[in-house]
């Protein structure tokens, strides 16, 4: 069978062998040929310049995929026509004729002619494989531009909108009757002003579902969001030229490090950050090339390649070669490859499964069997970087025992998790007393705590941000059922205190330690405010005048009691287990 193969590619190279006695034989070809050569390492200089130039163009910018796409096209289409011409014209002029040269069943012509052309089909091939991902990753970004959309009409409106687009697009229309928790009266007064209306508009079922609906305004408000959207990043790129941003100098666009953000690019960072207006100038030079330096290659990088194999194989197989033949010679070969490989093709697939079944993704919290907790960094075929959560170390660990491993996933489908904090009060303190407090300390938590941008860090069915006529920060978005909380148990009679846990949910798994460190801080206020005792974690004989300090934790009875009138015991005498 190799035998075989090689007489097929003894032939071929035996057609190739001629050639170049062919040329030397005749002048003409000789400078046709150079004209060729010469004319491609033309092609290849401009294109490079034409490439420079192209990337600090404001259109590389506001359209970066046709750019891109001219980039990619360019230098093909002049190659081709170069080529091109120059077998027509070889051909037509018949310039084999110049030589004497004879080979013996060897076509010159024909044979030339086919060197050419494939040539030529390298080329397209090359510029085909390039071509397709640009065109899916546009296709891409117009999706994520769609979600972009819905988000924008989920929140009413981007911080950075101008003039209030939301409300010129589309017109509130209230329900037919009025929402949970307002009387008629009350629904048709509100109805009568454009505050009530605005008011009306931003409340929510107990469920989270806001009332009433939207109706149109314009045709396609689609359009017209991504009109502003233009706008806007129009705006920022202007500011980025011309000095007047956060850095206050003029950035280049077209340099290395990249100081401008593409639109594409720019519309991600906006997502990130929960589609906050972006600064111009407000990151330094590289930030974005940085930031995803470590993010593991998508299909779309590696398509080209496939591609592009795919197309060698097909000019193989066009020159003769028996692909079936190959492949076969080439098996043993490639059986010793893949058991010196079996350990990277191992950690590929896995990395494959990984990816395709979403079992976890760049950013998630996880927790190993090994109890290393921490954040996934990067995935790659070949390794899992996982970084600890208060950045002690990392984890490298081989992708394919990941598969094969119980992993906790705190970040998969559900994302919130409960911030508790547990604390001892005295026996000499009212333990409804001491529910209803903790109760007023969770519902502070739930509107107080806010994280560095502002936004709740306890999930809730109702945004905080809705009773004052504000857009919903988010903290209410996404819940799968009712939260009915804060949630207080009275836990155990301990030795030397009354035990009880307080707990709220919170938006992820490291949001948790905030908020239970600003509870504690809030229970330290509350509990000083109304004398409740936190005992001594100690066993001592007990010598003083237990009357006298009862009476002294009972005047404040009164009040205490007030707490218990506004605020209630949460579930605490419902009984039931969680």
């Amino acid at each position: 069978m190799a035998e075989e193969v090689l007489n097929v590619v003894s032939d071929q190279v035996s057609k190739f062998d001629a050639l170049p006695q062919l040329i030397a034989s005749s002048p003409s070809l000789q400078i046709a040929l150079t004209v060729l050569i010469v004319g491609i390492i033309g092609i290849v200089i401009a294109y490079r310049s034409f490439a420079n130039w192209t990337k600090k163009q404001k259109f590389s910018y506001t359209r970066p995929h046709f750019a891109r796409f001219m980039r990619v096209g360019v230098l093909p289409f002049f190659a081709i026509a170069l080529v091109s011409s120059t077998n027509v014209y070889i051909q037509t002029t018949e310039l084999f004729n110049d030589s004497e040269q004879t080979v013996e069943e060897f076509n010159a012509s024909e044979t030339f002619a086919k060197t050419l052309n494939t040539i030529n089909i390298l080329v397209i091939g090359y510029s085909i494989a390039h071509l397709i991902p640009i065109f899916l990753d546009k296709l891409e970004k117009s999706n994520l531009e769609k979600e972009d959309y819905l988000n924008w009409k989920e929140l009413r409106g981007f911080k950075d909108d101008k003039d209030d687009l939301f409300h010129k697009l589309f017109k509130w229309v209230p329900p037919k009757h009025p929402p949970d928790g307002l009387d008629e009266s009350e629904f048709q007064k509100l109805l009568k002003t454009s505050e009530g209306i605005r008011k009306l508009e931003s409340l929510r079922t107990k469920k989270g579902y806001p009332i009433g609906g939207f109706e149109n305004l314009v045709k396609n408000p689609f359009e017209k969001f991504k009109e502003s959207e233009r706008r806007k990043y129009n705006e920022y790129y202007n500011f980025c030229i011309t000095g007047n941003n956060e850095s206050g100098k003029k950035l280049l666009p077209g340099k290395d490090p990249e100081e401008i953000y593409q639109i594409d690019m720019w519309r991600e960072e906006k997502r990130l950050n929960h589609y906050d207006p972006i600064i111009p100038g407000g990151r330094p030079a590289g930030y974005a090339e940085r930031k995803r330096k470590d993010l593991p290659k998508s299909y779309k990088q590696i398509l080209p390649i496939g591609i592009f194999v795919a197309v060698v194989l097909g000019i193989v197989s066009w020159w003769g070669v028996d692909l079936f033949v190959l492949a076969t010679a080439t098996g043993g070969f490639a059986i010793g490859v893949g058991l010196a490989l079996q350990e990277t093709m191992q950690n590929y697939f896995a990395y494959i499964m990984i990816r395709k079944d979403k079992i976890f993704v760049e950013g998630d919290r996880i927790q190993l069997e090994t109890n290393f907790n921490g954040y996934v960094h990067k995935i790659t075929p070949r390794v899992t970087y996982i970084r600890h959560a208060l950045n002690e170390s990392y984890a490298v660990i081989p992708t394919r025992n990941l598969v094969n491993s119980q992993i906790i996933n705190y970040s998969k489908e559900l994302k919130t998790v409960p911030a508790i904090v547990k604390v001892g009060v005295s026996y000499l303190n009212n333990p409804k007393q001491v529910a209803a407090i903790l109760v007023k300390i969770g519902k502070r938590a739930m509107k107080e705590i806010v994280d560095e941008r502002g936004k709740h860090m306890v999930v809730q069915n109702r945004c905080p941000n809705l009773d004052q006529n504000l857009p919903s920060c988010g903290c209410d978005k996404e819940i799968l059922e009712d939260l009915n909380q804060p949630v207080v148990r009275f836990n155990q009679f301990n030795d030397s205190s009354l035990d009880f846990a307080l707990w709220v949910y919170v938006t992820d798994y490291g949001a948790q330690f905030k908020v239970q460190t600003e509870m504690r801080m809030m229970m330290y206020e509350e509990f000083k405010r109304y004398d409740i005792r936190i005992p001594w974690p100690i066993r001592t004989v007990y010598q003083g005048d237990e009357k006298r300090e009862a009476k002294e934790i009972g005047s404040l009875d009164d009040i205490r009691n007030k707490v218990i009138d506004e605020f209630g015991v949460g579930d605490l005498s419902k009984g039931g287990d969680d």
